[in-house]
C-alpha cells in the first residue's frame, strides 16, 4: 500500500480520511455503543532503535499511505471530542495470516517462491517490522470494544521484530527454496527503517498476543501452500499488472 501511495496518494486520501468520515457520519445518525478506528504503527514513522513507540509519542508519518492514515486517526478522535461518540483508536503493528493480499510482505514471497519467482528485497532488507498475527490482532480489538476507554488509543504489537531478511530467509528455509531467487531491488522512498510498539496499556485491560511468531508463520506458510484457488486469481488479475510495472516479472 504505501508503494501505491506514493504513486497515487488521492486514493488514499479518498479511502482513508474522507471514508473515515462517512463512517463517522454514519455513527453519528445512528449511535453506536462503540466506534473503534483501526490505524497504524507507521504513523509513529521510523523509530530509533532501542525505543518502542507510547500512544501519546508525536505522529510523524513519512508517506502519503501513513499521512492518511494519521488522518483518519485524528478525525476520528475530533469525533469522541466534539460530539462525545465513544470512539476509540487502536494502532496495530504488521499483521500476517490467511487471506492476506498477495501484495503484502509475507505472501507476496511466499507465493512468488511456491511459483519459483525471485522475491524483491528492498535495500539491505535490514529494515525491521514487528509482527502480528491476525487472529491475535482481532482479539485486540475485541478487548478494545469490550474494555477501552472512550477516547482513548491502544497500540496491539505482536512482539516479534524481525528484519525483513530475517523473515525471507525464514520461509525460503520452509519452503526450501534456493538463494538465487532473492532479488534486491532500489530501495522504496522514505522507507521507515523501523517499526516498535509499546503494548503495555492494552495490556492493562487484559490483552497478550498469544500465537508464537514461528508457528503462526508454519501455519501462514501452509494456508498458502494449501490454498492457491484464492491467491492465484488475485496475482493473475489487476495485481499483475502492478506487480510487472514495479519489479519487471513476467
Amino acid at each position: 500500500m504505501v508503494d501505491r501511495s506514493i504513486g497515487n496518494p488521492a486514493d488514499f486520501i479518498t479511502t482513508n480520511v474522507y471514508g473515515a468520515y462517512v463512517l463517522l457520519e454514519a455513527a453519528k445518525a445512528k449511535p453506536v455503543k462503540k466506534f473503534i478506528q483501526i490505524s497504524t504503527d507507521e504513523v509513529y514513522g521510523s523509530i530509533a532503535p532501542g525505543c518502542s513507540s507510547v500512544e501519546t509519542d508525536e505522529l510523524l508519518p513519512r508517506n502519503p499511505y501513513s499521512a492518511s492514515k494519521v488522518g483518519a486517526d485524528r478525525l476520528a478522535y475530533s469525533y469522541f471530542a466534539s460530539y462525545a461518540m465513544p470512539v476509540c483508536i487502536t494502532r496495530a503493528s504488521n499483521n500476517y495470516g490467511p487471506y492476506q493480499y498477495p501484495e503484502k510482505l509475507i505472501p507476496l514471497f511466499v507465493t512468488n517462491l511456491l511459483d519459483d519467482q525471485p522475491v524483491p528485497i528492498y535495500g539491505d532488507g535490514k529494515n525491521i517490522r514487528d509482527w502480528l498475527h491476525v487472529d491475535d490482532h482481532c482479539r485486540g480489538i475485541d478487548c478494545v470494544i469490550q474494555h477501552g476507554i472512550n477516547g482513548e488509543v491502544y497500540n496491539i504489537g505482536g512482539g516479534n521484530e524481525r528484519e525483513n531478511l530475517t523473515v525471507v530467509n525464514l520461509i525460503m528455509a520452509q519452503l526450501k527454496k534456493p538463494e538465487s531467487l532473492k532479488k534486491y531491488v532500489k530501495d522504496r522512498v522514505g522507507h521507515d527503517r523501523r517499526y516498535s510498539l509499546s503494548s503495555a496499556k492494552i495490556a492493562r485491560i487484559g490483552w497478550q498476543p498469544q500465537v508464537a511468531f514461528e508457528h503462526g508463520m508454519q501455519s501462514t506458510i501452509d494456508w498458502y501452500v494449501q490454498n492457491r484457488w484464492w491467491w492465484e486469481k488475485l496475482k493473475d488479475g489487476s495485481y499483475k499488472e502492478y506487480y510487472q510495472k514495479q519489479y519487471g516479472q513476467r
